[in-house]
């Protein structure tokens, strides 16, 4: 009799787990659906304003292309060019192309349609060419300030040292570097639940927004950022200070005015494209957030993943003579002069 009970009692037992779990699946599996896509709402501004905006970053679009080929034709092309420093110029112009080009078409059609949707692949995928190809250029803008220290506080050591295959080490070390720990990131990333809202106020998928929709602990991701933040953004910053103290002090002790024009003109272009980048670099990831309104946060992104690009090239042309003298060559040769 109490072998029939017990095994009755144990019969029971399993009956209300299995019904149990009948009904919780059903309702584990409701509040835990995948987010599939995500909605970009870009600018939240009228239509006049859309329009004077898409036809705005039409022109700046062609227009980055435009230079950026420019300069990796001419250095491409031209023997004076065949330099180390206009060497990393004409990478900067490969990743000025590709950033431009993750994120601007989307923009568009954003702009276009008032909003616009992204699948998740799709958005990890802006996101890891979005942050492989930032901190690519923090990396070649750091090689560039060492190759200007070793110009001018080594010049006579300056071919010796920077030879054609430590140059190509150097730039293949930048690209490689960036993407290896950008990819390190995005197993994180793709490692968060995403089941409630997908809707994005922002015009690209970028970390913070999409860890405001994360219904995963985020608490790991954001320790991440700063840690990532140092080998990406505040080691090259310390070692690019180094260099140009370095190098200013190199140049006050030049006795001839026209020697320290001539030393601080081969190095003021990358201190204005350093300075900009970082400063809007720093403005959306590092300084503090409360109280920035999202639309300020939005046209602070998009100086530096837009109007970097575009700015480049017109400082590093404009106030360079080579650039411009390869320029009128080319042109000249091509007409026929």
């Amino acid at each position: 009799m109490r072998t029939r009970s017990a095994w009755t009692g144990a019969s029971l037992s399993r009956a209300t787990t299995w019904a149990a779990s009948i009904v919780s699946t059903p309702l584990e599996k409701t509040n835990m659906t995948a987010v599939t896509e995500f909605i970009l709402l870009g600018f939240q501004v009228g239509q006049n304003i859309r329009l004077l905006m898409f036809s705005l970053l039409i022109v700046i679009y062609g227009f980055t292309i435009v230079m950026n080929l420019l300069i990796i034709v001419l250095v491409s092309t031209s023997r004076n060019l065949h330099t180390p420093m206009y060497f990393f110029i004409s990478q900067l112009s490969i990743n000025d192309i590709m950033l431009i080009t993750d994120i601007v078409p989307n923009l568009l059609y954003i702009l276009l349609y008032y909003r616009g949707s992204i699948t998740f692949i799709g958005c990890m995928i802006q996101l890891f060419f979005f942050g492989g190809l930032e901190a690519s250029e923090c990396f070649l803008l750091t090689v560039m300030s060492y190759d200007r220290y070793v110009a001018i506080c080594n010049p006579l050591r300056y071919s010796s040292i920077m030879t054609w295959t430590y140059c190509v080490i150097l730039a293949l070390t930048s690209w490689l570097a960036a993407f290896c720990l950008m990819s390190f990131f995005m197993i994180t990333m793709l490692r968060l639940n995403f089941c409630g809202p997908n809707v994005i106020d922002h015009f690209i998928c970028d970390t913070f927004p999409l860890l405001q929709l994360s219904c995963s602990d985020t608490n790991n991701v954001q320790l991440e950022v700063p840690l990532y933040g140092i080998p990406i953004v505040f080691i090259p910053i310390i070692i690019i200070v180094f260099s140009y103290v370095r190098i200013i002090a190199a140049i006050l002790r030049i006795p001839s005015s026209s020697g320290r024009q001539r030393a601080f003109s081969t190095c003021s272009s990358h201190l204005i494209v350093v300075s900009m980048f970082y400063w809007t670099l720093l403005s959306v990831y590092v300084f503090p957030t409360r109280g920035k309104s999202p639309t300020i946060s939005k046209v602070v992104s998009l100086l530096y993943t837009v109007f970097t690009p575009l700015i480049n090239p017109i400082i590093y042309s404009l106030r360079n003579n080579d650039i411009k003298k390869a320029i009128r060559d080319h042109v000249y040769r091509n007409l026929g002069c």
